[in-house]
């Protein structure tokens, strides 16, 4: 397939996730408001989202394909399958180690990561269990993760971003049980939630297997041997989680610091959940698309091609990513408020989350243009250095974050805000750092085309911006004119996506023509498969 066709069938399964998903938030936020119950949800799923970040969502994925894809091109498919087999099995047993460890650990654990409420002997309880509940979904995500690697390379994308959809509907379940049963204890809501994300990962684990398997690749789960394959995977794997994981990290960091304040945590999940969407869309759909490419280039020296491909897909990202920015960035109040206040969730929550929102909005196209440009150091096999970047991304969003938190907090404003902003010149911050290394060794410069073409993309974002400002200034009169707020934001988000369309195609960023070839089979392309 070609790089825009595969991002195609990554970005579409993963929007009918994120849909879901989307539909679960609003039911948590009906439910729990942003109070105590909200915050312990948040803090049960904080690691287990980390994973599912680091590992299903692409960063593990992008850092295994290259050490896969370059064992089974230089020693064949029988020697790939037993280095894969070999790494599964010793990651398996190290995350299951660490997975007990943490729910032993977490009565003394839970009082330094919700301190807020260490005096609140049920709250503590409660946060206890449901993060103990939780955590298995840690080992299968490891699981899952190596096996979508091994599906990437053969090529088959669809099965990898459509699991993602059961841990959705898995926990939309419970939550949807109270329409059928009023009375039901919220905690006990809470704990059937967190139970839920333990199931759907055992359920995307045995699916992505399945698949693995209709492929012809049988691989299997020994007792773990540290052998010299397994090393060579680690040494490149794990650091490359690492560093295309850097702002999931970071996101974890900020909400450790939102420990002591009551509300924060349930602000940064709720905002955490809008601005995610374009990464989730964009950024990792065509970072997960661009290894394969890139392996397969660099190990035939195809070097000019790489740098086509990664022109490619960041114009791909920027056209898609820019708009989605611009909307968080322009109306954030009017979507939150439009899609989510209802039940236990009020107005005064929504322009909370919209404040934090809006910091993270001017940070996404960071977010979605660091998970382009670490593939070219992954199809190198080069994690180390992309590791060295977000690590030192990750200091930098602690220091200048834990500074900003507490000083607005101790003014009386909202430290949240901090937090967001620090999250976003973090990202920034990583960006510069790959995107100047790859122009200092020459592997990627950007054309006088890919400049230009940037240039017509953002002035098209401006234009939609200036539009969906206009119509965030008369929110209550379209919602009035509607009859409905949830009206108004499908109508002003379909609008604003209409005029970008027209700005576009204007502007001359992209043809018609240009997009058909850009989704056209390349010459020589396996044709689909059921998986497909």
């Amino acid at each position: 397939m070609s790089l825009a066709r595969n991002t195609l069938v990554q970005a579409t399964l993963t929007l009918g996730s994120r849909i879901l998903g989307f539909a679960r938030d609003m039911a948590l936020a009906a439910r729990f408001g942003q109070g105590p119950l909200m915050d312990v949800f948040a803090t049960a799923l904080m690691l287990p989202n980390l994973f599912r970040r680091l590992f299903a969502e692409g960063a593990f994925a992008q850092a295994f394909v290259p050490v896969y894809g370059g064992v089974r091109e230089r020693e064949g498919e029988e020697a790939a399958t037993a280095t894969a087999s070999e790494a599964l099995a010793f990651m398996a047993a190290v995350v299951v180690g660490f997975c007990i460890a943490l729910q032993i650990a977490m009565p003394w654990i839970m009082p330094w990561l919700l301190s807020a409420y260490r005096d609140d002997d049920g709250i503590m309880r409660v946060a206890v269990i449901a993060t103990q509940l939780a955590m298995p979904y840690l080992a299968f995500m490891t699981i899952a993760s190596l096996l979508s690697g091994v599906l990437n390379t053969g090529g088959k994308f669809a099965l990898t971003a459509g699991v993602p959809v059961l841990l959705n509907i898995c926990t939309l379940v419970p939550l949807l049980a109270p329409l059928v049963w009023p009375e039901i204890d919220p905690t006990l809501t809470l704990l059937a939630v967190t139970v839920a994300v333990t199931v759907s990962g055992a359920a995307q684990a045995g699916l992505l297997w399945w698949g693995v398997r209709k492929l012809g690749i049988r691989l299997r789960l020994h007792l773990p041997r540290l052998t010299p394959a397994v090393k060579r995977a680690l040494a490149l794997a794990v650091p490359g989680a690492l560093a295309g994981g850097a702002m999931q990290i970071n996101s974890v960091v900020s909400q450790v610091l939102t420990g002591s304040d009551e509300g924060a945590r349930s602000v940064l999940y709720n905002a955490d959940r809008l601005y995610q969407l374009p990464l989730g869309l964009v950024g990792v759909a065509i970072g997960l698309a661009l290894v394969p490419r890139l392996t397969r280039a660099f190990v035939s020296g195809d070097h000019e091609g790489g740098r086509r491909t990664l022109d490619d897909g960041l114009t791909l990202a920027m056209a898609f990513t820019l708009p989605a920015a611009m909307a968080l960035l322009v109306i954030p109040f009017f979507i939150i408020d439009a899609t989510v206040t209802r039940g236990a969730f009020t107005s005064e929550d929504a322009a909370r989350t919209a404040d934090a929102l809006r910091q993270f909005a001017w940070g996404v196209p960071a977010f979605v243009l660091a998970k382009v440009l670490t593939p070219p150091f992954f199809a190198r096999e080069d994690t180390r250095r992309p590791m060295i970047y977000a690590m030192s991304s990750v200091a930098l969003n602690v220091t200048v974050g834990a500074g900003l938190f507490f000083i607005l907090s101790a003014r009386g404003q909202d430290g949240v805000l901090g937090l967001a902003a620090a999250t976003s010149l973090a990202a920034w911050a990583n960006v510069i750092l790959l995107a100047g290394t790859l122009m200092r060794e020459r592997a990627w410069r950007p054309s006088p085309a890919f400049v230009s073409r940037m240039a017509r993309v953002i002035a098209a974002s401006l234009g939609m911006g200036a539009v969906l400002f206009v119509a965030g200034l008369n929110y209550e009169r379209l919602s009035a004119l509607l009859l409905a707020k949830e009206a108004a934001v499908v109508a002003v988000c379909g609008v604003g996506a209409l005029v970008y369309a027209v700005l576009v195609v204007l502007f001359r960023a992209a043809s018609p023509a240009e997009l058909k070839a850009a989704l056209r089979r390349e010459p020589g392309a396996a044709a689909p498969t059921g998986l497909d």
